[in-house]
């Protein structure tokens, strides 16, 4: 049975004050025996320091992104390497910010999740689709495209130790979140797509849910038969909040 996890990407957003207040206030109503893991997601420069608050909880450290490459003349690029170093035990590639605004190909995200992989860390794929994709009827394609841009660089079973995130594009940070119905369609095809290579790999793959997931609509969600958590962002933020959802994947 796949266990449930849920992932708060913090995207650039906190201070050193703001990060200490918000895990301790985690720390103080997290329960000792959680039934879904927990990974935060903070801005990098914050990474080590949160990654000490957080040695004595059973909450796992994460990056927001990585880059493809392992190390050189790369300017404001952090490797997986160094990730690894500071504590990081996953990382988030190919996130639709990523892809929007700074241009990211299906290819580079390959590359970083080929990279993020390759030192240990658990890669959590980002694939979805923007609002006119979906109106045209295009959802499934674009999802497969960007799948398997990672499937054949670095093939089926890297998935068995890494998590896909399906986050529809218009539905993040715009308050609209799609149906259960419609984020299980969508997950029942990335399980299918995977499974067409590997079908005990698919059975095995978490995929989460992200976009506008907050409290009062988590424990929805995430009664979809394959829908295994969520990848949460501005809920991530708020201490009641972002325990209401983690109680929800439990």
């Amino acid at each position: 049975m796949r266990r449930p996890i849920v992932v708060g990407n913090w995207k650039m957003h906190g201070s050193r004050a703001e990060n200490a207040r918000l895990i301790e206030e985690l720390g103080g109503h997290y329960p000792r025996n959680p039934a879904a893991d927990c990974v935060i997601c903070p801005p990098l420069v914050y990474v080590q320091e949160i990654g000490r608050l957080l040695r004595d909880t059973p909450i796992r450290l994460g990056a927001q992104d990585v880059c493809a490459d392992t190390h050189g003349a790369f300017t404001g690029e952090v490797s997986a390497a160094m990730l690894k170093d500071v504590g990081c035990e996953y990382t988030i590639v190919g996130h639709s910010e990523r892809r929007l605004l700074y241009r990211e190909s299906d290819q580079l995200v390959a590359r970083k999740f080929a990279a993020a992989h390759s030192k240990g860390l658990i890669p959590i794929l980002c694939v979805g689709e923007q609002l006119s994709e979906r109106d045209s009827g295009r959802t499934a394609e674009v999802v497969s495209r960007q799948l398997d841009a990672v499937l054949e660089l670095c093939g089926v079973e890297t998935l068995g130790q890494s998590v896909v995130a399906y986050e529809p594009v218009w539905a993040i940070g715009t308050g609209r979140t799609a149906t259960p119905e419609q984020a299980q369609e969508v997950h029942a095809a990335i399980r299918a797509r995977i499974g067409a290579r590997d079908a005990k790999i698919a059975g095995a793959t978490r995929i989460l849910y992200g976009g506008s997931v907050k409290a009062s609509n988590a424990a929805e969600l995430f009664s979809m038969a394959d829908v295994d958590g969520g990848l949460i962002g501005g809920a991530s933020l708020k201490a009641d909040e972002f325990l209401a959802i983690l109680k929800a994947a439990g």
